[in-house]
């Protein structure tokens, strides 16, 4: 194959014409640049806005997404801590949002219906003091309040079951499209007062009340999706809402959450390249040495361990913040 060269000339008198151009080419060895784009590692991100404005790396889960959609309304998935849920919750609430920019060269962005868009109530259990009495109650109702501000409907119920109704037949009539329904952690409030069986079992009661509402009103809701990290028995917590779809065990379903192996030895592939492999960064050689490591125990990997083993040198085990 022929070098590149940079071709010079010199106009004269060569063997008799009054004027050539003798041409030739020199080789040179330019500096080569990488190709590769850097994106840092997004340790502890829950919100898939910040991780594609930040411009960190992702593993493309959103035509999982998409296809679950299309197949069902009312799931549960339970996952441990740190699978990635709340991420999940958040791409659904972006695509349901209509927030098309957001997915620009992911695999939803060709197949979502963009023109439509949704109404969204999202909740979350995963903070605040369960143990106190009536704390649920309090925390339910802030949150309520704070999704009805925003979509200027007024919650005047007493209760949470109520105001949660109320807000779901509002917004539905209000946007003229059914609503989506989001529940992050939906059983923390139970274990988080297990010390004390009265409260823990009035908050099971509770939280019953609160799931009821969503199938008694089916035809305002385009899409339940509920996680956790336990599975109540479809008796206790869930015996108002049994027509969800428990997705936890099905191979199908299992990489929704979590990375795989090919995750870790694609998306943060090695380059050969001078860039920072500091905190916030992940090398191939890393990345590779941590799949190696997860390819004996598991074809399913916990996001934030992977993330975090990868942005640190090999060898080491990073301290785990939180739960």
């Amino acid at each position: 194959m022929r070098s590149p060269g940079v071709p010079i000339s010199w106009p004269g008198p060569i063997a008799g014409q009054s004027t050539a151009c003798l041409t030739i080419e020199i080789p040179i060895r330019l500096p080569m640049r990488s190709s590769a784009v850097w994106r840092r590692v997004p340790i502890g991100v829950q919100a898939f806005r910040t991780l594609r404005e930040d411009n960190c790396s992702y593993v493309d889960k959103t035509g999982i997404t998409v296809r679950l959609v299309q197949e069902g309304t009312h799931y549960f998935l339970s996952r441990p801590r740190r699978f990635g849920k709340s991420l999940f919750l958040d791409t659904l609430k972006e695509l349901f949002e209509g927030n098309r920019a957001l997915f620009e060269g992911l695999r939803a962005y060709e197949r979502w219906d963009w023109s439509v868009r949704h109404p969204v109530v999202r909740l979350s259990f995963g903070k605040g003091n369960f143990r106190r009495p009536g704390y649920l109650h309090v925390n339910l109702r802030a949150q309520l309040d704070r999704i009805g501000r925003r979509a200027g409907v007024r919650l005047r119920h007493e209760t949470g079951p109520e105001c949660f109704d109320h807000l779901i037949r509002t917004l539905h009539a209000q946007i003229g499209q059914r609503v989506v329904v989001l529940i992050d952690e939906r059983d923390k409030p139970i274990p988080d007062a297990r010390d004390v069986p009265e409260i823990a079992r009035s908050k099971r009661d509770d939280l019953r009340g609160l799931y009821a509402t969503i199938k008694d009103r089916d035809a305002h809701v385009r899409l339940c999706f509920l996680t956790g990290v336990s599975r109540f028995s479809k008796a206790s917590l869930f015996s108002g809402l049994n027509n969800l779809r428990d997705i936890t065990p099905s191979p199908r379903h299992s990489s929704n959450c979590g990375y795989k192996e090919r995750d870790l030895e694609s998306v943060f592939a090695a380059r050969d390249s001078p860039e920072p492999t500091g905190s916030g960064y992940v090398t191939g050689t890393t990345a590779t040495a941590v799949a190696a490591r997860r390819r004996s125990t598991s074809p399913l990997t916990c996001s934030w361990c992977s993330l975090t083993a990868s942005s640190s040198p090999v060898g080491t085990r990073p301290a785990r913040q939180g739960s």
